[in-house]
């Protein structure tokens, strides 16, 4: 596995479907764009009543390093903890269902720490435009033809993680840690979930 993504600033994920499962790539985001070593490897079972998603170094699945998990079953404002590989918190995240409704919203925390980070989609109209495209009959069995971006910040309003979506035939996402100053794992965890969850 390459680095530790406890300490990356920078890094890709890249979602792979298969019939079964939803499986995503974290990769070193190198400085010219393209996409270095495997930092882990996400698979995410469909239509589970209790979501979780497990981390592992490699594409075997041969050692889990962390994971996220739901605190209820099916529930739209469900709590999911983000744990190490011997089952200890990191942090913590869910999604703001009233906000949700026009504008995607999250909150994230770190395991005992009372500071809560605010995340939200970056550009209200694009969040607008995805939904409408969504509620219209047919087309939103097509591919979204809209991008989009979240932020989260501190109380103090400074971004702590970046989730950009680029445009591509499978989905991909280019995450900044700013300063690694949020545990590598736990921003993983949330750039997975943006794409997993994002629906729910």
């Amino acid at each position: 596995m390459a680095g530790d993504l406890r300490t990356v600033e920078r890094f890709a994920v890249n979602q792979k479907i298969t019939m079964m499962v939803n499986r995503y790539e974290i990769r070193e985001l190198l400085p010219d764009g393209s996409t270095g070593g495997l930092l882990a490897f996400a698979q995410q079972k469909r239509l589970a009543f209790k979501e979780e998603v497990t981390f592992y170094t490699d594409e075997q699945r041969t050692q889990p390093v962390f994971s996220f998990k739901a605190r209820q079953r099916m529930d739209l404002g469900a709590t999911y903890d983000v744990l190490d590989a011997a089952g200890q918190p990191i942090g913590w995240f869910r999604k703001d269902f009233g906000k949700s409704l026009l504008r995607s919203t999250w909150h994230m925390g770190f395991a005992n720490s009372p500071v809560e980070l605010f995340g939200q989609e970056r550009n209200k109209n694009v969040a607008i435009a995805r939904r409408v495209w969504e509620f219209v009959p047919f087309l939103n069995d097509l591919p979204s033809p809209f991008v989009f971006h979240f932020d989260f910040t501190d109380p103090d309003g400074t971004i702590l993680l970046s989730s950009q979506r680029k445009r591509a035939l499978r989905d991909r996402y280019e995450v900044d840690v700013p300063g690694a100053r949020l545990d590598g794992r736990l921003a993983a965890a949330m750039a997975v979930a943006l794409d997993a969850l994002q629906s729910r």
